[in-house]
């Protein structure tokens, strides 16, 4: 029986994109179950752009929640995870970095039988494309992910590549087991490694990453922003490496 996937897009002055990504994914799924919004009070107007689009009546799978506490990448996305009424659960970032056309790919993983699909920038096919002004596609940007990467590959498990993704699916009955940890990014490596660590059967795909569309990354730009990204994502990875020596 094929799964009902909800997607949940977490927003944070994405004004820009919102409207034309939620067009985008009715476009690649042939049949959408559930679009979840969970804006953070974003100031430049992005819940009244959705707003606008579920009084229309065009998106009857539309969903919005605007948070006024807690704000942040994690926390949104967990937020969706409980709003969700889907059997597949999947996530992707605002921007056009990581493109519709990939969700039927990841769902249909998930219906021939895998727990979790992810696309990969680092397994064969994989790659980043766009303009070299984006911040988070410069040459510094790609080199430091891949030495994160494998850093956390060699600490952790050799036989998944790309820790820092986002773009997932996974049935929705995982999170009764595992809730996500960590403030941005590193809340991945967490979820990753506790789902090969409970042996639930995980697939990459390769995906092409592309420039964000509109907006600002909410990554950084500066070797200083990297670099305070990337010690939570090596303190992350070292905590989990203790902890299940440990056990």
């Amino acid at each position: 029986m094929k799964k009902r996937l909800s997607v949940i897009l977490p927003a944070l002055n994405e004004a820009e994109n919102i409207h034309p990504l939620i067009d985008a994914i009715k476009d690649a799924l042939q049949d959408v179950h559930e679009i979840i919004v969970v804006d953070d009070d974003s100031p430049d107007g992005t819940a009244g752009i959705v707003e606008n689009m579920i009084k229309t009546g065009k998106y009857p799978f539309l969903k919005l929640e605007v948070r006024q506490e807690s704000h942040g990448l994690t926390n949104s996305i967990k937020r969706g995870i409980e709003l969700a009424s889907g059997d597949a659960i999947g996530w992707m970032d605002c921007d056009f970095s990581m493109p519709p056309k990939y969700l039927p790919v990841l769902l249909s993983l998930i219906n021939a039988g895998h727990d979790v699909a992810v696309g990969s920038r680092f397994v064969l096919g994989g790659n980043w494309i766009g303009e070299k002004t984006d911040p988070a596609n410069t040459p510094l940007a790609v080199a430091l992910s891949r030495l994160m990467n494998l850093f956390t590959q060699i600490c952790l498990d050799h036989r998944f590549k790309d820790y820092t993704s986002g773009f997932v699916v996974a049935r929705k009955e995982i999170f009764d087991r595992i809730e996500l940890k960590g403030d941005y990014g590193e809340y991945f490596i967490d979820f990753i490694y506790r789902v090969l660590k409970l042996n639930y059967r995980v697939v990459e795909i390769p995906y092409v990453w592309a420039s964000r569309r509109g907006g600002y990354s909410k990554t950084g730009s500066s070797l200083g922003d990297y670099c305070k990204r990337g010690w939570k994502y090596i303190a992350t990875t070292i905590r989990l490496l203790i902890s299940w020596q440990n056990e």
